[in-house]
């Protein structure tokens, strides 16, 4: 089953700097029949002015992932971590028995990001971060692995979290497709960065997504395929995970 998810039905935050869309909800965004998809607790698509961003603010128990798609992200945390990361780079942070971070845009124009936050597999973690700056090539045609579980031997990814969960990113070229198994027990949560595709489950289920829309997939594999229409191709993040 695909479920689609139109940006435009999504939680909503402007306030002059800031302007996100909540998948999830989040701060004023509350609606009880939408708080997660299973360890998936929040995903938020953020714009941020330039010389704006978030103070310093503390973090517990939470795995948290944030994804740059253009502009510069700055993070500066409580382990003394400064980093500035650009489009196609992704941070990660382990919050576990509390960190504290600030995130701001530095840079002289608009910044765009997702940040994820999943439910680790236990409380109580060592706090930890990492960023790893990837080509945004390395995903044109490919599910590039972002993140993989810390307890996956060998890993498929150069993130390790502590969660049952894997992160793919993804740019097809107008036109084409690719697939995506989904093996018996999980689930897929796709969010549609950029662009524009169809998704298309191998029992029968589709959805056409635009640009911020998002698809619940549950007990079926699935194509993308990217809109002719579209130059610069589909940009998606699919977060993969048990049902």
């Amino acid at each position: 089953m695909i479920h689609h998810i139109d940006h435009r039905t999504m939680g909503r935050g402007i306030h002059g700097w800031l302007d996100s869309h909540f998948h999830f909800s989040f701060a004023e965004y509350c609606n009880p029949g939408n708080v997660q998809f299973g360890v998936l607790r929040v995903l938020n698509d953020d714009l941020v002015q330039a010389g704006t961003g978030f103070d310093t603010h503390p973090h517990k128990n939470m795995e948290i992932i944030s994804y740059v798609v253009n502009g510069e992200l700055s993070h500066r945390d409580s382990m003394g971590n400064e980093r500035t990361l650009s489009r196609g780079q992704v941070q990660y942070m382990s919050a576990g028995t509390g960190v504290a971070h600030s995130e701001y845009n530095h840079g002289q124009e608009l910044l765009r990001f997702l940040q994820i936050w999943i439910f680790p597999n236990r409380d109580g973690y060592s706090p930890n971060y990492g960023d790893v700056r990837f080509k945004l090539e390395d995903r044109y045609g490919r599910w590039l692995a972002i993140a993989s579980p810390m307890d996956e031997d060998g890993g498929s990814a150069p993130i390790r979290i502590h969660a049952d969960v894997h992160v793919y990113a993804s740019i097809i070229s107008p036109g084409s497709s690719l697939d995506f198994e989904l093996t018996p027990g999980r689930q897929a949560y796709a969010a549609l960065i950029e662009g524009e595709a169809r998704l298309e489950g191998s029992a029968g289920s589709s959805a056409v997504l635009f640009m911020r829309d998002a698809a619940e997939i549950t007990g079926e594999s699935f194509t993308v395929l990217s809109a002719k229409s579209q130059a610069e191709g589909a940009h998606l993040l699919v977060i993969e995970m048990a049902s």
